[in-house]
């Protein structure tokens, strides 16, 4: 999604664009990792030191209500990380050697999802899958 699809997303939902969303936005959009709310805000602090850590929370929130971003919690650490919203297929798989997040997109998160509403009954939302292992880089390498 590009910049300009956020703001008529943030405009057909009656919110401005301000200098805070859109910076939080592109610290999002150019991360290549999965980021704290306080690695966000360092690195929209970089952009504009006029931007708090208050207003970069409050950005995250409107944009995780208008599903633009979405937050998980990976590994062992109780932050959420937050990134730009991907379709449930993708999911999350962990290094639990170098803590490098990668998404892997295949057909399971189909089949739980399928389980759940045809077998169970069970309206489905969201899926959050994370795979905790060891990427191809420390697959030979012990903690």
């Amino acid at each position: 999604m590009t910049g300009q699809d956020v703001e008529a997303v943030l405009r057909a939902g009656g919110h401005r664009i301000t200098r805070p969303r859109t910076a939080v936005w592109a610290a999002l959009v150019d991360a290549d990792d999965h980021l704290t709310a306080e690695e966000v805000a360092a690195r929209v602090e970089q952009q504009d030191a006029s931007v708090n850590l208050a207003s970069v929370y409050r950005t995250l929130t409107l944009f995780e209500e208008l599903e633009l971003v979405r937050q998980s919690r990976l590994g062992d650490d109780p932050a959420g990380r937050w990134e730009i919203t991907h379709p449930d297929d993708d999911f999350h798989l962990v290094c639990t050697v170098c803590g490098a997040v990668d998404h892997h997109v295949g057909s399971l998160v189909q089949t739980v999802r399928d389980h759940l509403e045809g077998g169970h009954g069970f309206a489905v939302d969201q899926v959050d899958l994370t795979v905790r292992g060891r990427c191809a880089a420390c697959a030979g390498t012990t903690d």
